[in-house]
């Protein structure tokens, strides 16, 4: 890596750090604006944090339906595996 030794170079990189800063600096904004209505609005209605977060994500993707269809694959994946593999007795630890 070299460092550019234009003045014109250098002055576009400080100017492209700086625009990221700025972002950087937003983006941390928001960040504690959702994390501070969350908290009020879940204190307020007595709701669960972690569902409401995830209601909130699914509502800003509006991907309800995928939600449902990987909610059912883990379901079915999850009660064959536990279900299949728990009814015999497991004897790797005796």
């Amino acid at each position: 890596m070299t460092v550019p030794s234009s003045p014109a170079d250098r002055k576009a990189i400080l100017d492209c750090m700086k625009e990221i800063s700025a972002s950087m600096t937003r983006t941390e904004g928001e960040r504690e604006f959702v994390r501070e209505a969350i908290k009020e609005i879940c204190e307020k209605h007595d709701l669960s944090k972690k569902t409401f977060r995830r209601m909130a994500k699914v509502y800003h993707k509006q991907n309800f339906n995928l939600e449902l269809e990987e909610h059912e694959e883990f379901e079915n994946m999850y009660q064959t595996i536990t279900t299949t593999t728990t009814m015999a007795k497991d004897t790797t630890n005796v």
